[in-house]
């Protein structure tokens, strides 16, 4: 027997093979955790595989950092190390660790220090971790070393408590998934001694990093963070095991917490006991509800009692389930022994039915030995007579209600006699009892257990009194019978039982399985949804056949604000003050929830993987809302089918739109490319036809050289249009090389005032430039570009006498170069439209331009890792502002100065 409970459950058997085959295919990965620098990780790991290369392991060095360690170094010596790769990154020769080398090379084992390594740009992955996971798939093993700083998770609790924010972080998953983690510890006086005897950093770094990072309070901090992190994997480790190995028992090896709840008062403090011992043991805990067949029948107000006690258990911090089975015991047991948890805290019951009855805490120490149970008493006041877990709340009034299952029990009693009383001659007493035995059956199958019950009674009253000797009596003759009426009474009380509960089971059986059903098929139609307006009549067809409730979807707009889906939809007891609320906190607002309970509406906040994606409000139609638990898990996974269709449908449009957006900017840098390629060389023929003329003799007319003048300026105004229509081509298609030097500003400001001397001839120019203005590090041409296409907007849309003033300065670590002018201003609200291509101030103006002038100033700007913004000055007129990072120039020699 009991090696038949400790039999694996055979999918959990196929799934562990199928893992294990997997496992095998890659390479294993170790990690030798540490935590901070200096405790010894690096030399642990060169340690452990100079023993491997004893046994005889294919090893290669991938990347070690000895940090000028010289215990280190001298470990190093001898191993193969597997050349670094050069990566040219801004001008320096960065070396990296190289992948593709590695796998060809296939070492059995290959190490790789610090795994949150960054990798320089240009390597195949940004993280080294991934390049870890990449030699894992192909097999091989790798030892490695991170610090406890270096987690995702615990960055910023770090950063709190050190003051120094580590960027280099490596997922926890990549951790959790190690196949052995070996902890490198040092006390901090061993590790403080270490770095003042200059074996972690060299003397000036060392006095900087005691400190800073190494002092004792952080080094203490952790340690501890360190060691914490260590026992979870070990404890996690130790539940893959149990799971393995099918074990039953509790093994007490981490302190936890199990809160047993009961369908009665009084639970709310076993939740609040629980919660104070978790905090102060600093331990996980959680909290069960058992609901066996007979608490399934509890009204309405003890399940919603339930609920809230549960909610509370989660908002305490606590792990919570609501199990179902016909022995809370069992139940209870089992959830303990899967998850490992040692103690259990049950509210404890003085008072008892039955002098031989044992208490749930008994009864559940007997069934599970191993466990501590912690009892914990109960108010008064709050219990009203209940016992834990099996308590019946019935109303007082229960039998007045269901009055009419008893009449119809003793009616069937009552006919029953009737109808076997004339066959008592030809009938053997024997048969007689069995109709009477199927009466009672029939009964409890149909009216249920109470029903059933007194048709017991009443079958075996009415067998004595109308068909035992003598007759029409309770008096026996034969002792004989009175066996025969007590196994009558026993078995009609037990099939009858057993008949009813069977009957209840399969009813809630159906019950689940219709609502599984209907979510089936909720899934399947929001698979296939392509709208929201499909997605929203789904929802609403699901909400009203499961939870009979009428339902409205509120979904996100382009300006993240909730709107209905639908037009057609109306419900108006929405509130949209509470809907908004329950948006913008993720929570449950509304009917029967713990804000605004009053509230007639419930609103369920649509959680998708990515963000909220709306709202989902559901009224009740019976103007009430209780969840059962099974129904409030129903609900939270519909609201989540519904969110995920809405955010797959938004990402089908935002791809869809994304695609057409690409597909016409390429046509139409295609067509740029072309047409200004085209253009050129005819226009350049007609600016040198036009020069021809009036060079040529005898010198022409005054209205001649008028006409051959013009037909050169607008061979040239079209040309530079065009040469705008270039740049934007090939700007967008990535073909320019960006030629950056340190330059002066002041001499590409001169170039572009000699260029637009003419067209600026009508205005007046102030360049306001500091003497101390640092070099800037841009191509000189493309910024030239920039200036031009700034002043020539300038000239075009300001009028004749306006003052234009061009200006910088130095702020923090970035140069403002300001242009300025006092003429009109830019449209309203267009500041930033105007940087889009062909976009213009006015849309009919006698302004020549396609638009593009200040779209290739941008261009060119963000190549050169700036920023360039439009405003309407105060005083009247435009202001942009382009913003240059300043960088650190190279110092001038001083003879070159002079």
């Amino acid at each position: 027997m009991v090696e038949a409970l400790q039999r694996p459950d055979p999918d959990a058997l196929l799934a562990q093979l199928e893992a294990e085959a997997d496992q095998a295919r890659r390479g294993k990965l170790k990690i030798f955790f540490g935590a901070s620098p200096g405790v010894g990780k690096t030399y642990a790991m060169l340690g452990a595989a100079r023993q491997l290369i004893g046994q005889g392991v294919d090893l290669a060095v991938g990347v070690v950092e000895t940090h000028g360690r010289s215990e280190t170094a001298a470990l190093l010596q001898g191993l193969e190390l597997i050349p670094l790769r050069q990566i040219d990154y801004k001008g320096h020769q960065l070396q990296e660790f190289d992948l593709d080398a590695a796998l060809a090379r296939a070492p059995d084992l290959i190490l790789m220090d610090e795994l949150a390594h960054s990798n320089a740009p240009g390597s195949r992955h940004p993280k080294r971790w991934q390049d870890v996971e990449e030699l894992l798939g192909a097999g091989i093993d790798v030892f490695t070393t991170v610090n406890v700083q270096h987690l995702e998770s615990l960055n910023d609790v770090i950063g709190g408590i050190t003051g120094t924010k580590v960027w280099e972080t490596v997922p926890d998953h990549v951790f959790d998934s190690a196949d052995e983690i070996i902890l490198v510890d040092l006390p901090h006086e061993e590790l403080l001694q270490r770095l003042k005897d200059g074996k972690v950093y060299i003397p000036q770094q060392a006095e900087r990093a005691v400190r800073n990072f190494f002092r004792k309070g952080n080094l203490l901090a952790l340690r501890e963070l360190a060691l914490r992190r260590t026992a979870d994997r070990v404890d996690d480790d130790v539940q893959a095991y149990r799971r393995e190995k099918s074990v039953t028992t509790v093994w007490q090896t981490q302190e936890s917490l199990l809160v047993c709840l009961s369908a009665g008062l009084g639970s709310n403090k076993l939740i609040r006991s629980g919660a104070r011992l978790a905090a102060q043991f600093n331990v996980p805990w959680h909290a069960i509800y058992v609901e066996t067949p007979r608490l399934q029948r509890l009204p309405a107000e003890a399940r919603a009692r339930i609920l809230r006690t549960l909610k509370l258990a989660q908002d305490l911090g606590a792990t919570t389930a609501s199990l179902s089975g016909h022995d809370p015991i069992a139940v209870a047991v089992a959830y303990a022994r899967d998850h490992n948890l040692g103690k259990v805290i049950i509210g404890h019951d003085s008072e008892r039915l039955w002098p031989w009855q044992r208490s749930f805490a008994e009864r559940m120490g007997r069934a599970c030995p191993e466990l501590d149970v912690i009892l914990v008493a109960r108010h008064r006041d709050e219990r009203e007579g209940t016992s834990p877990a099996l308590a019946d709340t019935s109303p007082p009034d229960a039998l007045a209600r269901h009055w009419p299952g008893y009449a119809w029990a003793s009616l069937a009693v009552a006919l029953v006699t009737v109808g076997t009383a004339p066959l008592v001659r030809y009938l053997d007493l024997a048969n007689i009892v069995m109709v009477f035995l199927l009466a009672a059956v029939l009964v409890a199958y149909k009216l249920g257990r109470g029903p059933g019950a007194l048709a017991a009674l009443l079958s075996v009253a009415a067998f004595d009194f109308f068909f035992v000797q003598p007759r029409f009596s309770f008096t026996v003759s034969d002792v004989q019978y009175l066996l025969t009426f007590a196994i009558m009474l026993g078995v009609a009380l037990l099939i009858g039982q057993l008949t009813a509960g069977l009957k209840f089971q399969a009813m809630v059986a159906e019950n689940r399985e219709q609502r599984m059903r209907a979510l089936f098929e909720m899934a399947r139609e929001l698979s296939s949804a392509l709208t929201n307006e499909q997605i929203a009549e789904i929802s609403e067809r699901f909400i009203q056949r499961v939870f009979a409730a009428r339902s409205m979807l509120l979904a996100l707009d382009t300006k993240d604000k909730l709107v209905r889906i639908s037009e057609l939809d109306t419900l108006p007891e929405l509130d949209a003050g509470i809907a908004q609320w329950a948006f913008d906190h993720n929570e449950l607002a509304g009917l029967s929830t713990g804000t605004l309970p009053s509230a007639p509406v419930l609103y369920v906040p649509l959680k998708a993987p990515m963000r909220t994606r709306g709202l989902l409000a559901l009224l009740p139609t019976l103007g009430q809302w209780t969840a059962a638990p099974e129904q409030q898990r129903l609900l939270e996974t519909s609201a989540t089918l519904m969110a995920i269709a809405l955010e797959r449908v938004h990402f089908i449009s935002v791809a869809q739109e994304a695609l057409i957006q690409m597909e016409s900017e390429q046509l139409r840098n295609s067509l740029l490319s072309a047409l200004s390629h085209d253009l050129r060389t005819p226009l350049t023929v007609l600016t040198g036809l036009a020069d021809s003329l009036s060079l040529a003799g005898p010198p022409l007319p005054k209205a001649q050289a008028d006409i051959a003048q013009a037909i050169r300026e607008e061979a040239l105004r079209t040309s530079a249009l065009v040469s705008n229509l270039l740049d934007m081509a090939r700007l967008q298609s990535g073909n320019v090389k960006i030629n950056r030097d340190w330059q002066p500003l002041e001499e590409i400001v001169g170039v572009a005032l000699q260029s637009r001397a003419q067209l600026l001839a009508g205005h007046t120019v102030q360049v306001l430039l500091p003497a101390d203005l640092p070099l800037l590090y841009f191509d000189p041409i493309l910024m030239e570009r920039v200036f031009c296409n700034l002043l020539e907007n300038a000239a075009k849309y300001t009028p004749a006498g306006s003052t234009i003033t061009l200006s910088a300065r130095q702020s923090g670590d970035s140069v403002e170069i300001i242009l300025e002018d006092n003429g009109p201003g830019l449209p309203a609200g267009k500041e930033e439209a105007l940087f889009a291509k062909f976009a213009r101030g006015k849309n009919e103006s006698t302004v020549t331009g396609v638009g593009l002038g200040l779209s290739i100033v941008r261009a060119i700007v963000e190549a050169h890792e700036g920023t360039v913004s439009a405003e309407n000055r105060a005083s009247g007129g435009t202001r942009f502002v382009i913003r240059l990072p300043a960088g650190q120039a190279p110092e001038v020699p001083k003879e070159v100065i002079e």
